[in-house]
Protein backbone atom coordinates (compact mmCIF):
# COMPACT_ATOMS: atom_id res chain seq x y z
CA UNK A 1 0.00 0.00 0.00
CA UNK A 2 1.77 3.69 -1.44
CA UNK A 3 2.16 5.33 2.01
CA UNK A 4 1.89 9.38 2.48
CA UNK A 5 4.05 11.79 4.26
CA UNK A 6 1.26 13.91 6.22
CA UNK A 7 2.53 17.22 7.69
CA UNK A 8 0.65 19.59 9.92
CA UNK A 9 1.26 23.10 10.44
CA UNK A 10 -0.78 26.11 12.38
CA UNK A 11 -1.51 29.00 10.81
CA UNK A 12 -3.45 32.45 11.13
CA UNK A 13 -5.24 32.29 14.03
CA UNK A 14 -6.24 28.69 14.73
CA UNK A 15 -5.89 27.73 11.21
CA UNK A 16 -4.63 24.34 10.22
CA UNK A 17 -1.94 23.86 6.96
CA UNK A 18 -2.01 20.38 5.75
CA UNK A 19 1.21 18.97 3.60
CA UNK A 20 0.50 15.30 1.78
CA UNK A 21 3.42 14.24 -0.15
CA UNK A 22 3.85 11.05 -1.53
CA UNK A 23 7.72 10.14 -2.35
CA UNK A 24 7.32 7.77 -4.92
CA UNK A 25 5.88 10.67 -7.05
CA UNK A 26 7.25 13.58 -5.48
CA UNK A 27 3.89 15.45 -5.88
CA UNK A 28 2.72 17.32 -2.52
CA UNK A 29 -0.49 18.70 -1.78
CA UNK A 30 -1.63 21.10 0.52
CA UNK A 31 -4.93 20.96 1.72
CA UNK A 32 -6.55 24.33 2.04
CA UNK A 33 -4.21 27.33 1.43
CA UNK A 34 -5.16 30.15 4.63
CA UNK A 35 -1.57 31.28 4.55
CA UNK A 36 1.10 30.88 1.64
CA UNK A 37 4.09 31.41 3.57
CA UNK A 38 3.65 28.76 6.25
CA UNK A 39 2.65 26.35 3.26
CA UNK A 40 5.79 27.45 1.46
CA UNK A 41 7.77 27.34 4.35
CA UNK A 42 6.89 23.98 5.62
CA UNK A 43 7.69 22.32 2.00
CA UNK A 44 11.02 24.34 1.93
CA UNK A 45 11.70 22.96 5.26
CA UNK A 46 11.08 19.28 4.25
CA UNK A 47 12.60 19.82 0.52
CA UNK A 48 9.66 18.90 -0.61
CA UNK A 49 8.07 20.56 -4.33
CA UNK A 50 4.58 21.46 -4.26
CA UNK A 51 2.43 20.46 -6.90
CA UNK A 52 -1.31 21.18 -5.98
CA UNK A 53 -3.69 22.78 -3.69
CA UNK A 54 -7.11 20.53 -2.65
CA UNK A 55 -9.85 23.30 -1.34
CA UNK A 56 -12.59 22.53 0.92
CA UNK A 57 -14.78 25.15 0.78
CA UNK A 58 -14.52 29.39 -0.62
CA UNK A 59 -14.09 30.80 2.85
CA UNK A 60 -10.83 33.46 2.84
CA UNK A 61 -9.17 31.61 5.59
CA UNK A 62 -8.98 28.65 3.45
CA UNK A 63 -8.61 30.30 0.14
CA UNK A 64 -6.23 33.49 0.83
CA UNK A 65 -2.65 31.75 0.13
CA UNK A 66 -3.86 30.62 -3.50
CA UNK A 67 -2.68 33.33 -5.37
CA UNK A 68 0.74 33.63 -3.99
CA UNK A 69 0.54 29.74 -4.05
CA UNK A 70 0.41 29.72 -7.76
CA UNK A 71 2.37 32.48 -8.78
CA UNK A 72 5.48 30.94 -6.66
CA UNK A 73 5.22 27.39 -7.04
CA UNK A 74 2.54 27.00 -10.60
CA UNK A 75 0.44 24.72 -8.50
CA UNK A 76 -2.83 23.25 -9.35
CA UNK A 77 -5.50 23.93 -7.90
CA UNK A 78 -8.39 21.83 -7.48
CA UNK A 79 -11.68 22.88 -5.07
CA UNK A 80 -15.87 22.48 -5.61
CA UNK A 81 -17.53 23.30 -8.87
CA UNK A 82 -20.63 24.45 -6.81
CA UNK A 83 -18.33 27.31 -5.30
CA UNK A 84 -16.21 27.50 -8.54
CA UNK A 85 -17.56 31.17 -8.88
CA UNK A 86 -16.20 32.27 -5.22
CA UNK A 87 -12.56 30.77 -5.77
CA UNK A 88 -10.20 32.46 -7.70
CA UNK A 89 -7.20 31.03 -9.42
CA UNK A 90 -9.29 27.25 -9.51
CA UNK A 91 -8.13 25.60 -12.12
CA UNK A 92 -10.25 22.35 -11.97
CA UNK A 93 -14.04 21.86 -11.02
CA UNK A 94 -15.02 18.49 -8.70
CA UNK A 95 -18.02 17.01 -7.07
CA UNK A 96 -19.16 14.14 -5.31
CA UNK A 97 -18.01 10.89 -6.66
CA UNK A 98 -14.93 12.46 -8.56
CA UNK A 99 -11.51 10.97 -7.56
CA UNK A 100 -8.21 12.64 -7.72
CA UNK A 101 -5.35 10.94 -8.18
CA UNK A 102 -2.05 12.58 -7.60
CA UNK A 103 0.83 10.51 -7.38
CA UNK A 104 -0.24 7.37 -5.52
CA UNK A 105 -2.70 8.99 -3.56
CA UNK A 106 -6.18 8.51 -4.62
CA UNK A 107 -8.50 11.49 -3.00
CA UNK A 108 -12.27 10.59 -3.20
CA UNK A 109 -14.43 13.81 -3.05
CA UNK A 110 -17.23 13.63 -0.95
CA UNK A 111 -19.63 16.44 -0.70
CA UNK A 112 -20.83 17.42 2.86
CA UNK A 113 -22.82 21.10 2.78
CA UNK A 114 -23.71 22.62 5.60
CA UNK A 115 -21.27 25.35 6.76
CA UNK A 116 -20.96 26.41 3.08
CA UNK A 117 -23.42 24.90 0.35
CA UNK A 118 -20.36 23.65 -1.80
CA UNK A 119 -18.29 22.20 0.83
CA UNK A 120 -16.38 19.00 0.34
CA UNK A 121 -14.11 17.00 1.78
CA UNK A 122 -11.21 14.93 0.53
CA UNK A 123 -11.14 10.99 1.36
CA UNK A 124 -7.96 9.00 0.99
CA UNK A 125 -8.82 6.03 1.46
CA UNK A 126 -5.71 3.75 0.93
CA UNK A 127 -3.60 5.57 3.95
CA UNK A 128 -7.27 5.68 6.06
CA UNK A 129 -7.07 9.93 5.57
CA UNK A 130 -9.71 12.48 5.71
CA UNK A 131 -9.25 16.03 5.09
CA UNK A 132 -12.90 17.73 6.40
CA UNK A 133 -12.37 21.33 6.44
CA UNK A 134 -14.74 23.38 8.61
CA UNK A 135 -17.16 20.68 8.84
CA UNK A 136 -16.05 18.45 11.61
CA UNK A 137 -13.78 19.40 14.44
CA UNK A 138 -12.58 17.89 17.34
CA UNK A 139 -15.31 17.00 19.60
CA UNK A 140 -17.12 19.68 17.47
CA UNK A 141 -18.52 20.50 14.26
CA UNK A 142 -18.77 23.88 11.71
CA UNK A 143 -21.11 26.79 11.86
CA UNK A 144 -23.99 25.70 10.06
CA UNK A 145 -23.65 29.38 8.10
CA UNK A 146 -25.60 28.72 4.58
CA UNK A 147 -26.80 25.27 4.88
CA UNK A 148 -29.43 23.86 7.04
CA UNK A 149 -29.62 21.20 9.74
CA UNK A 150 -30.93 18.42 7.76
CA UNK A 151 -27.69 19.13 5.48
CA UNK A 152 -25.14 19.45 7.63
CA UNK A 153 -26.99 16.33 9.74
CA UNK A 154 -26.43 14.60 6.53
CA UNK A 155 -22.90 15.64 5.59
CA UNK A 156 -21.64 14.33 9.11
CA UNK A 157 -23.55 11.42 9.07
CA UNK A 158 -21.18 10.62 5.90
CA UNK A 159 -18.08 11.50 7.55
CA UNK A 160 -19.33 8.88 10.62
CA UNK A 161 -19.91 5.91 7.90
CA UNK A 162 -16.09 6.08 7.29
CA UNK A 163 -13.68 3.13 9.06
CA UNK A 164 -13.64 3.95 12.92
CA UNK A 165 -9.74 4.27 12.28
CA UNK A 166 -9.58 6.95 9.66
CA UNK A 167 -7.69 9.60 11.00
CA UNK A 168 -9.34 12.72 10.50
CA UNK A 169 -7.69 16.18 9.63
CA UNK A 170 -9.59 19.32 10.08
CA UNK A 171 -9.78 23.41 9.51
CA UNK A 172 -9.08 24.44 12.62
CA UNK A 173 -7.99 24.31 16.49
CA UNK A 174 -10.81 24.54 18.23
CA UNK A 175 -10.06 21.94 20.42
CA UNK A 176 -10.64 23.21 24.11
CA UNK A 177 -13.93 25.38 23.75
CA UNK A 178 -15.09 22.56 21.74
CA UNK A 179 -14.58 20.41 24.83
CA UNK A 180 -15.53 22.82 27.58
CA UNK A 181 -19.08 22.95 25.82
CA UNK A 182 -19.30 19.33 24.93
CA UNK A 183 -19.36 18.59 28.88
CA UNK A 184 -22.20 20.53 29.48
CA UNK A 185 -23.88 17.94 26.92
CA UNK A 186 -22.73 14.55 28.03
CA UNK A 187 -21.02 15.10 31.63
CA UNK A 188 -21.27 11.50 32.47
CA UNK A 189 -19.01 10.29 29.74
CA UNK A 190 -16.00 9.09 30.68
CA UNK A 191 -14.15 8.98 27.43
CA UNK A 192 -15.26 12.71 26.83
CA UNK A 193 -13.78 13.83 30.13
CA UNK A 194 -10.25 12.33 30.00
CA UNK A 195 -10.61 13.81 26.26
CA UNK A 196 -11.59 17.11 27.62
CA UNK A 197 -8.87 17.23 30.38
CA UNK A 198 -6.20 16.46 27.67
CA UNK A 199 -7.41 19.65 25.21
CA UNK A 200 -8.16 22.27 28.65
CA UNK A 201 -4.70 20.78 29.37
CA UNK A 202 -3.40 22.36 25.96
CA UNK A 203 -2.77 19.28 23.97
CA UNK A 204 -3.70 19.26 20.38
CA UNK A 205 -6.47 16.72 19.55
CA UNK A 206 -6.36 17.03 15.48
CA UNK A 207 -5.38 14.77 13.85
CA UNK A 208 -8.33 12.69 15.39
CA UNK A 209 -9.46 8.73 15.26
CA UNK A 210 -13.09 8.89 14.17
CA UNK A 211 -13.68 6.30 16.31
CA UNK A 212 -12.57 9.02 19.64
CA UNK A 213 -15.01 11.15 17.52
CA UNK A 214 -17.94 8.84 17.70
CA UNK A 215 -17.24 8.21 21.25
CA UNK A 216 -17.30 11.96 22.23
CA UNK A 217 -18.06 14.39 19.66
CA UNK A 218 -21.97 15.44 20.86
CA UNK A 219 -22.94 16.37 17.11
CA UNK A 220 -21.48 13.14 15.79
CA UNK A 221 -23.72 11.68 18.53
CA UNK A 222 -27.01 13.45 18.23
CA UNK A 223 -28.96 9.66 17.71
CA UNK A 224 -27.51 8.76 20.84
CA UNK A 225 -30.12 8.15 23.75
CA UNK A 226 -27.75 10.30 26.20
CA UNK A 227 -27.67 13.15 24.24
CA UNK A 228 -31.30 12.81 23.26
CA UNK A 229 -32.38 12.43 27.07
CA UNK A 230 -29.76 15.05 27.88
CA UNK A 231 -31.48 17.85 25.69
CA UNK A 232 -34.83 16.36 25.99
CA UNK A 233 -35.67 15.45 22.52
CA UNK A 234 -36.41 11.94 22.96
CA UNK A 235 -38.25 11.04 20.18
CA UNK A 236 -38.03 13.78 17.74
CA UNK A 237 -36.04 13.61 14.08
CA UNK A 238 -31.76 13.22 14.55
CA UNK A 239 -31.19 16.02 12.53
CA UNK A 240 -33.29 18.13 14.76
CA UNK A 241 -31.75 16.91 18.05
CA UNK A 242 -28.49 17.38 15.89
CA UNK A 243 -29.75 21.19 15.18
CA UNK A 244 -30.71 21.94 19.40
CA UNK A 245 -27.11 20.60 20.06
CA UNK A 246 -26.01 23.66 17.34
CA UNK A 247 -28.25 25.74 18.51
CA UNK A 248 -26.76 25.55 22.32
CA UNK A 249 -23.18 26.00 20.77
CA UNK A 250 -24.04 28.98 18.64
CA UNK A 251 -25.26 30.51 22.13
CA UNK A 252 -22.28 29.41 24.46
Amino acid sequence: MPTLDVHQMPALTDNYCVLVHDAASGSTVAIDAPDASVISRGCAERGWTLTHVLVTHHHWDHTAGIADLKRDHGVTVIGPGAESHKIAGLDQAVAEGDQIAIGSARFDVLATPGHTIGHIAFIERQNGLAFVGDTLFAMGCGRVVEGDYPMMWFSLQKLANLPPDTMIFCGHDYDAGNARFALTIEPGNPALHARAQRAIGGERGVPMRLADELATNPFLRADSPAIRQAVGMPTEPAWKVFGEVRDRKNRS
